[in-house]
């Protein structure tokens, strides 16, 4: 397990999203390796977010950082072109409403030039991925239901990380949800190595001092 590393990237979405470049330089200043973009369309989950347009501009005024987009998007196909366009790194789609077509859809964002990363609801059992993990840069288990920001921690997700740690130790396995100083630990231990957080990162009095304990949670997991 040694390969992995501890990643940490805030959900921009929780930050005043009228000062979103100020406020995700001030997030990447304060120690974030990379940024996540939540984009939701309405339809597969009720909230609307923000899409390509917004992130090409965010991509314009910060050249180098990682950019993770969350496609909560019942049509994940129709965004890959616009997204790689935008300057997205790694493009993380939810298998859920496009089931019959995750294999073409993972091509083409490789073709695209981004990392793939396939999403699971909470309510989606861990096997259901299994045959697409060869095709996977890494894999998201939700830990609250995607489309609303704020929500409790499911820690009934944690069976579904320790399940993917054992069987593909050196995969990077995401979570996304609630997470935070007082769940941390719950997820690093089930063996998650790249911690998406929002609210507790970007409220937080001292960011940089949260990011470290987020990352020395799972720095300490990874090294035993």
């Amino acid at each position: 397990m040694s390969s992995l590393s501890a990643k940490i990237g805030p959900s921009i979405l929780n930050a005043d999203l009228s000062q979103l470049h100020e406020e995700s330089q001030r997030l990447l200043d304060n120690g974030a390796d990379y940024l996540h973009l939540d984009v939701m369309d309405g339809t597969f989950v009720p909230n609307l977010t923000f899409g390509h347009p917004v992130v090409k501009c965010l991509r314009n005024k910060i050249k180098d950082a990682f950019f993770e987009t969350h496609m909560m998007v019942q049509a994940p196909q129709q965004w890959i072109e616009p997204m790689a366009d935008a300057g997205v790194n790694q493009y993380t789609f939810h298998i859920e409403p496009v089931m019959d077509s995750v294999v073409d859809i993972c091509r083409k964002v490789r073709e695209s030039g981004m990392k793939v990363g396939l999403a699971l609801k909470p309510g989606t059992a861990v096997e259901v991925v299994k045959e697409f993990i060869p095709l996977a840069d890494m894999i998201l288990i939700m830990t609250v239901e995607p489309g609303f920001g704020g929500q409790k921690f499911m820690n009934d997700m944690m069976p579904k990380v320790q399940w993917l740690r054992e069987n593909y130790p050196n995969l990077d396995i995401e979570v996304d949800g609630g997470v935070g100083l007082g769940t941390i630990d719950a997820c690093a231990k089930a063996g998650a190595n790249m911690i998406v957080s929002g609210t507790a990162i970007i409220r937080a009095d001292d960011q940089a001092a949260v990011i470290r304990q987020l990352k020395h949670s799972v720095d300490c997991s990874i090294k035993h």
